[in-house]
């Protein structure tokens, strides 16, 4: 496995689309619900480079994983030269469905960078059989790892092709180290990885994500069918796991995630951008329901406050 240690998602993937080797007129594909970290980096590279950025608008519910997969084929053309796209969408939850993804990309010809930001250490992900080109995440996220460490993986065929951030003596070796050189680090924060594999591994990933997709659906379905709450995560149980996105029609996402952390002491993100209004809730497996209960209860509240 081709992997190296960024500091985060937005630097291995900031990574990718800054080193690739663009040329004026080659077209990118994003979705609008991606982080804004690397949309940002699409636009520079555009402005650097003459590339086109397509950007496309995911529903919060789809009908199916064709619906997801069309979207993206939809832009795609000759000039199309790399796709992203999340693993698990971090301001709604939604898990989409990257291996059909990644067939299709590659039946054009296009190369597939996945954000999984908020997938290892919470669901079972294997990158291998993804069968994507780029895969970035943070493992300071569900992982627990400190902050300050990443993780990048690049497929072995295109490493040679990705220009480093910065140079390495390697830098004519096709390993994924030349892509990995960036100056001195907290030793302290990389050795505490095999501490967090270890504490994962005691739990298991696949207990851990049925804990984690339990919780969720614990409250989200408990308001779901509710007057004035709007859900904007979806209902199938493989589109989701711990991270939903909840909202009350009449309340703005900040003055909600303010409501609820005045009042009721639950802390959110709230969210108004890219067809999702409502605040990001994240419970893990320390959750209990007991402690959801009553975040339930706040939400039946505020549904009917005037």
């Amino acid at each position: 496995m081709n992997l190296s240690l960024p500091r985060n998602t937005t630097e291995s993937l900031d990574m990718i689309i800054g080193g690739y080797p663009w040329q004026k007129g080659d077209e990118a594909i994003f979705a609008e619900q991606d982080y804004g970290a690397m949309r940002d980096q699409f636009k520079l590279i555009s402005k650097k480079y003459g590339v086109t950025n397509k950007i496309i608008s995911l529903p919060n519910h789809p009908t199916s994983d064709a619906e997801i997969v069309s979207l993206y084929e939809s832009q795609i053309t000759p000039k199309t030269k790399l796709l992203m796209v999340c693993h698990m969408i971090n301001i709604t939850g939604q898990i989409l469905p990257i291996k059909k993804i990644c067939e299709m990309a590659h039946e054009h010809g296009v190369d597939v960078m996945v954000d999984g930001a908020h997938c290892i250490g919470h669901i079972d992900v294997n990158i291998s059989e993804l069968g994507c080109d780029y895969y970035g995440s943070s493992l300071h996220k569900w992982l627990s790892v400190p902050l300050g460490s990443g993780m990048l993986y690049v497929a072995k065929p295109h490493i040679s092709k990705i220009w480093p951030l910065f140079a390495d003596h390697t830098d004519d070796v096709p390993e994924i180290r030349r892509l990995n050189h960036t100056g001195t680090l907290p030793v302290h924060t990389d050795l505490a990885i095999d501490d967090a594999i270890d504490y994962l591994e005691r739990i298991g990933i696949r207990r851990k994500e049925e804990r984690l997709r339990y919780l969720q659906r614990y409250w989200s379905d408990a308001v779901r069918d509710v007057e004035h709450i709007i859900v904007n995560t979806p209902v199938e149980a493989h589109r989701s796991c711990g991270i939903a996105n909840v909202g009350i029609t009449h309340i703005k996402p900040a003055d909600l995630a303010k409501v609820l952390l005045e009042e009721y002491n639950i802390f959110t993100v709230a969210i108004d951008s890219a067809n999702v209004q409502g605040c990001r809730i994240t419970p893990n497996i320390y959750t209990t329901t007991k402690e959801l209960d009553q975040f339930v209860l706040a939400l039946k509240t505020l549904a009917v406050r005037t």
